[in-house]
């Protein structure tokens, strides 16, 4: 067993907890969050694949982030007694980052799908969409916007595919099942949150 296939098996391993702390909205969801994405974008990086691994790159930062919004967020909850029973803080999206999200997307899509093809990607088109997306759904998951769980399932989609096209089927599960935990959170942080940004 080569060290990319093992590098493969420790992320799909640390997945499932981060998977079941980010539904939850654990704060402990992202140190897992940080050691999932070191070793995808370690994974990704031997196997030339740059566009995720700067993916999970920017992932380990985004942990960075997502430490100190939800840990702000947490205290605002429970400075405001949060009595109504809703453990999970939602902020709204607000048409201002929707729409530089928006645009942020579309353009980081185009030209990372131009340097991709430019450089010889195995699959231009996917990795760049996936790419541009999942950049969006952590922002908004950093920025506990709800939403944030639609793009999941759409990227993650696109990354079952992509994982099942370049023969990483232990990846494709993973990602499978992030759309499977997407779904959930989807439901789960509605019924359960409660806007702190009011």
């Amino acid at each position: 067993m080569g060290i990319v296939k093992i590098i493969e098996i420790i992320a799909l391993v640390a997945g499932v907890p981060y998977m079941i702390l980010e539904v939850l909205q654990k704060n402990a969801m992202w140190y897992f969050g940080i050691f999932t994405s070191t070793a995808c974008a370690i994974q990704f990086g031997l196997e030339h694949n740059w566009a995720n691994m700067g993916l999970n790159c920017y992932y380990v930062i985004m942990a960075f982030w997502g430490l100190y919004k939800w840990g702000k967020d947490s205290l605002l909850m429970d400075a405001e007694g949060a009595s109504s029973g809703k453990a999970i803080h939602l902020r709204h999206l607000g048409l201002r980052k929707g729409l530089v999200s928006l645009l942020l997307f579309a353009a980081g899509a185009a030209v990372l799908f131009l340097v991709l093809k430019a450089t010889g990607a195995q699959n231009p088109f996917f990795d760049a969409f996936s790419t541009a997306l999942c950049v969006v759904a952590m922002f908004w998951l950093a920025e506990s916007v709800p939403f944030h769980w639609v793009l999941w399932i759409i990227g993650d989609l696109v990354l079952v595919h992509l994982c099942y096209l370049e023969h990483k089927y232990l990846m494709a599960v993973l990602y499978a099942a992030y759309v499977a935990a997407s779904s959930y959170g989807l439901f789960h942080w509605f019924r359960s949150g409660r806007y702190v940004d009011d």
